[in-house]
């Protein structure tokens, strides 16, 4: 369903008893809210559990602005070197306002968060700044944006900026399997037939390379968060890979250090993605965050 969040459109999926209790679910750089799996979703509703997705701003089928034109990467990666202000067309900040207008639309007082990359860092805004809507807080393979921190390798930042080799969907199809495949886990490898249906569905749902660009703008335009982290009064249980070739493992010990009510749930051999065989694992993290709460 399409819901008025914020002042624009986003799509939500909503599963579970209106009773129960909520855990809203942020997704990653260009992701949509099917990039959550439905076999997550399936063992957090077993638990109890209302379970909130949806695709954040110029993403999947919520509204895009595509009118603010597409950002100049490049120039905006060489300003984040030089320590120069980066313009973004919105920012992190305002897609946090998303998800708490998500919250506000469903008639949600609190939620337990929990964000996966990019939507750790969207999850970080929330929570510090709506401290009172945040029951608990799980920050998955995701950074404060420290400059002091490792970042990822050429090559991967060169995978993440690339295109297709063509615009056609079985292009588009063979780019994000290889790259999901980059920055997978290498412990847990994906069944090349459930990686293929699901890069099909994500093409024939939305591709929308623009709104990945400008998302990403906001992303270098956002800095470093560890000021708001010391704001952060929610549990916070922070999962990262041991192998994650995107956002290094130390991402993952700075937010257990910066945030007082952090534990840290190291996972040996995860990349940056969500395996089917860590999917309990998750669950009973998320869970278990939410019973400190």
């Amino acid at each position: 369903m399409r819901l008025q969040a914020n002042g624009i459109a986003i799509e939500v999926d909503d599963q579970g008893p209106p009773g129960a209790e909520p855990v809203l679910l942020i997704m990653g750089l260009g992701m949509q809210l099917i990039g959550w799996p439905d076999e997550l979703v399936a063992l957090l509703l077993a638990k109890g559990f209302r379970v909130v997705r949806f695709d954040n701003r110029d993403a999947g089928l919520s509204e895009g602005f595509d009118h603010l034109g597409t950002p100049n990467l490049p120039v905006a990666a060489l300003r984040y070197m030089l320590r120069l202000p980066v313009r973004s067309p919105y920012q992190v900040a305002d897609m946090a306002a998303d998800a708490l207008g998500v919250l506000d639309a469903l008639g949600l007082a609190r939620a337990h968060v929990c964000g996966a990359s990019m939507g750790g860092m969207i999850a970080q805004h929330l929570a510090a700044r709506h401290p009172e809507r945040v029951k608990s807080l799980v920050l998955m393979m995701t950074t404060s944006g420290s400059r002091r921190l490792p970042q990822a390798r050429p090559h991967i930042r060169r995978a993440l900026l690339s295109r297709p080799d063509g615009s056609d969907p079985a292009a588009v199809e063979a780019h994000l399997a290889r790259l999901l495949h980059l920055i997978g886990s290498p412990a847990y490898p994906p069944d090349p037939e459930r990686l293929r249906e699901r890069v099909r569905a994500i093409v024939a749902r939305a591709w929308r390379p623009a709104g990945t660009a400008r998302q990403l703008a906001a992303i270098v335009a956002d800095g470093d968060r560890t000021p708001l982290l010391g704001r952060i009064r929610a549990p916070t249980r922070v999962i990262h890979g041991q192998a994650d070739p995107l956002v290094p493992l130390q991402a993952g010990h700075d937010l257990v250090a910066h945030i007082a009510p952090a534990v840290a749930d190291i996972v040996h051999g995860m990349g940056h993605d969500l395996p089917l065989q860590l999917l309990p694992h998750f669950a009973d993290g998320i869970a278990a965050n939410a019973a400190r709460a």
